[in-house]
């Protein structure tokens, strides 16, 4: 047995790629990915600009991981300061291609995972790395690192050596398809040059990494600016051809969207995405805007809508109860806001993979998923159940009383009734009242526009706006009632949803359960999510699971556009493809430098 066990794993072929489902779209001698002009000129300097702070150069620790400098390791401003054994590939759902990992083995079972090191890869000290800082960086961060990714971490049960540049990690099972995946995303750190003992302290000392850039200049709260490495290791690989364009990269950091919006206006801008329709609509009658030197563009995205919301903190007694949270959902009126706040530019949101074939909103539940649900009879309503389900829909007046009517109704169910103008509980008499958190004046405009219909069936709201700083605080700390969040989609959900809605991580310290969820039923369909073998089931899962969280009213939701906006100055410049996402801006180049 033990003779078949070692034959079974030595015919596990090495490969350059690895999908969660299906097959890697690009060969082993690829030449670049299709989202990136290999051509692209290299040069001159790009200036970003974001509304926030960052106290913390570690973004993968509960103390700082939510206000670290931006542009370390993401997809958006690339992977600048640390990069992976496997790099990502954005035009399609899940898959990953061979980086500092020269190749990769994975079973069928998915029990373990094999990387072989590319012997080129180097820290930025020009330091090779190891499978000693392959094993170290696990471990650093499963001992002392934050939610999702310390829970991951931990799933790695053994490790193995079986070459010199080999590192092999064992997990107890293969029942999570995607973790191999999710292991092979994990930041790389040199042992040498990490403080183990305090690294899950906040620190502002710059980090050694494998990425194309260092830190030239770190002003906390103002900027963080990004020079590139003339020695970088993987410059000349194919899998970043026409990636990391600039010389430099300044991330410039403001307190406020208008004051960032007027920024981008000066010129001290670069790029920037607008997510406002007033401001994409009406904020380009400036001379650079009417002269082309300010360019607007639509990207399509090819993923589901991210869904927008104002999330429900369900720890707080008043929103315990999900039909008190279904009657407040009811009475967000989107017609009234997209007409007369936001031009007609957005489309409702309903569940969370809208404008995908993962989303439940207009099918009846197939056979798998009733299923899979059949065990959680209350978890769905039956109009979700069918797809008969749609968000309410007012008439765009404000005040549409059969909207009012039917919540009103719902607020009965939940032990509410108007008296004295005032929505009071029968049993405590205490009314219904509660405060809605934002951190910028979009967020509060919304926020005052849907409690200007709240206060028609007497619920008394208030609305108070901080600063950034003390918005993270209070999520972090979960001192809020409700405030805005926006859930990222992707065509491939996996383990991330255990940190965004699982019983474990709903009081988790630093975890990205906003709204306290806690649910077998959502542990259940996660649990199916990650160890669906093939397409039909993961669509089965991902559907079932949509239905649960609709059902469970965690959110109002608010609406989504299907493109991205955004404006550039004409000195840089897209490729003529965009990935999935449609905003890598890691591709992108100078125009400088290219004449």
């Amino acid at each position: 047995m033990i003779g078949d066990d070692l034959r079974a794993e030595d015919d596990v072929p090495a490969v350059h790629a690895i999908s969660m489902h299906g097959s890697p779209a690009l060969p082993a001698d690829l030449t670049s990915l299709p989202y990136a002009n290999p051509d692209a000129p290299k040069g001159g300097v790009l200036t970003l600009g974001v509304q926030g702070t960052f106290d913390s150069l570690n973004q993968f620790i509960v103390q700082g991981g939510w206000t670290s400098a931006r542009g370390m390791k993401e997809r958006q401003f690339g992977s600048n300061i640390f990069e992976s054994l496997l790099m990502r590939s954005y035009a399609e759902p899940f898959t990953l291609y061979a980086h500092l990992a020269e190749s990769v083995r994975l079973p069928d079972t998915r029990d373990w995972i094999e990387f072989t090191l590319n012997p080129k890869a180097t820290f930025s000290d020009g330091s090779p790395v190891t499978v000693e800082d392959v094993a170290f960086s696990f471990d650093i961060i499963r001992d002392k690192g934050r939610p999702p990714y310390k829970n991951w971490y931990a799933k790695i049960i053994r490790k193995e050596y079986p070459a010199e540049r080999t590192i092999r990690l064992v997990f107890e099972n293969g029942d999570n398809r995607e973790l191999p995946l999710l292991i092979a995303l994990a930041p790389i750190f040199s042992k040498a040059n990490t403080d183990a003992e305090n690294f899950d302290k906040s620190t502002l000392t710059p980090p050694i990494g494998t990425g194309p850039y260092t830190f030239a200049e770190i002003e906390p709260g103002k900027r963080v600016v990004y020079k590139k490495n003339p020695d970088y290791w993987a410059k000349d690989l194919p899998i970043k051809a026409g990636f990391d364009n600039f010389d430099e990269i300044r991330i410039e950091y403001f307190r406020d969207e208008t004051t960032l919006q007027e920024a981008f206006k000066k010129g001290l801008i670069d790029v920037l995405q607008f997510r406002d329709p007033a401001r994409w609509t009406t904020g380009f009658d400036f001379p650079a805007a009417k002269d082309d030197r300010v360019i607007q563009e639509n990207f399509t995205r090819g993923i589901p809508a991210n869904m927008q919301g104002i999330a429900f903190n369900t720890r707080q007694p008043v929103f315990q109860d999900v039909k008190v949270r279904r009657a407040l959902s009811m009475l967000f009126d989107f017609e009234w806001v997209n007409r007369n706040i936001y031009y007609g530019l957005y489309k409702r949101t309903g569940g969370f993979w809208d404008n995908s074939e993962l989303s439940s909103i207009g099918r009846p539940a197939d056979e798998r998923e009733r299923a899979l649900l059949a065990s959680f009879p209350d978890a769905v309503t039956p109009d979700v159940l069918d797809g008969t389900w749609r968000p309410a829909q007012a008439d765009g007046s404000g005040r549409d009383r059969r909207v009012l009517r039917a919540a009103l109704g719902v607020f009965k169910k939940a032990g509410f009734e108007l008296k004295d103008g005032k929505l009071v509980h029968t049993g405590s008499g205490m009314p219904l009242s509660f405060e809605i958190l934002t951190k910028n004046e979009d967020e509060e405009k919304l926020a005052l526009a849907y409690t200007r219909t709240l206060e028609l069936l007497g619920i008394d709201v208030s609305v108070r706006t901080v600063d950034p700083s003390q918005f993270e605080d209070r999520r972090i700390k979960r001192e809020f009632d409700m405030v805005f969040n926006t859930w990222y989609a992707s065509l491939s959900p996996g383990g991330e949803q255990y940190g965004r809605w699982s019983s474990a991580a709903a009081d988790a310290e630093g975890s990205f359960n906003i709204v306290g969820a806690n649910s077998e039923a959502i542990d259940a369909l996660i649990d199916e999510i990650v160890g669906a073998r093939s397409k039909e089931d993961f669509v089965s899962a991902v559907r079932a699971f949509d239905r649960v969280l609709i059902s469970g009213a965690y959110a109002v939701p608010l609406y989504h556009v299907p493109d991205i906006w955004m404006a550039r100055w004409n000195t840089v410049v897209p490729p003529a493809h965009h990935s999935l996402y449609a905003d890598e801006i890691d591709t992108w180049w100078s125009a400088e430098a290219a004449n």
